[in-house]
């Protein structure tokens, strides 16, 4: 199985904490061309009504509403959930401050413990890629959503980070294929959501990563790899990335992310 849908290894490895998405993040907001943070423009496109029940399903640290809070009608009902413990708590701490409550839950997408017609909105942002069996996770989303309920999916493109992945995969073999939009991208994405509802709608972010310093990069790209091939090859990934910024100035990185609005008939 592919570490990119591996339960066991996603939960008590590369998403045991937020360690690893956190390097992740970091570099998105330093080195975007864009500078629209992309979890305003994530909830730019979440229009529902002032009394809602969602369900994030894979909120990892809950950064979309944390960077959103003040923006959070007060009269929505928001479960957050994760398949990982570690993320679960992580984002509690993170809202713990907050005003808003919220509800946490551990749980598996493939297996959905909510009644059907229960939700009106359901949030998945760049995490369907990891799913074992996609098609049950969205026979679920729309088990659970109640008529006209809205399904928001984020994803990648295929060309995303691939200048980065290229450089990876000199030292982590599985980088290469590790393509997280060819089992659920911005290019398949509609024709897989398409089978369980309609009115499916693409949006994409114009963005690119123009990166002058070298440790942000090397987080990034360390966090790609398992531990072992961190361990074995962290100082010639360090070097390589070091020689290239030095030498160019900066590493240009496409970016092709966006999310998909799908309604329940």
């Amino acid at each position: 199985m592919s570490h990119l849908t591996d339960q066991a290894y996603l939960r008590t490895e590369q998403y045991r904490d937020a360690s690893n998405l956190n390097a992740r993040t970091s570099i998105h907001q330093r080195f975007s061309t864009n500078d629209y943070n992309w979890q305003l423009w994530v909830f730019d496109h979440i229009d529902l009504p002032a009394c809602s029940r969602i369900l994030d399903v894979g909120c990892g640290p809950a950064d979309l509403w944390l960077e959103n809070e003040e923006r959070i009608p007060p009269n929505w009902t928001i479960l957050l959930s994760d398949l990982s413990l570690g993320m679960v708590q992580k984002a509690r701490h993170n809202l713990r401050n907050g005003s808003h409550p919220f509800e946490y839950w551990i749980l598996d997408a493939q297996a959905i413990p909510f009644p059907d017609n229960s939700l009106d909105a359901l949030i998945a942002n760049h995490m369907l890629y990891h799913v074992p069996d996609r098609d049950a996770a969205l026979h679920e989303f729309h088990r659970v959503l109640r008529s006209d309920g809205y399904l928001y999916a984020a994803t990648n493109g295929c060309g995303h980070l691939q200048e980065l992945r290229d450089l990876v995969s000199r030292f982590y073999p599985d980088a290469k294929t590790a393509n997280v939009a060819e089992n659920f991208g911005l290019e398949n994405g509609s024709a897989q959501l398409s089978h369980h509802f309609s009115d499916v709608t693409c949006h994409r972010q114009e963005n690119a990563l123009v990166v002058t310093e070298a440790e942000p990069l090397i987080a990034y790209g360390l966090s790609m790899m398992c531990q072992t091939a961190r361990r074995e090859h962290a100082e010639a990934f360090s070097c390589l990335i070091h020689e290239k910024i030095a030498a160019q100035g900066a590493i240009h990185v496409r970016k092709d992310a966006g999310m998909f609005v799908a309604r329940k008939a």
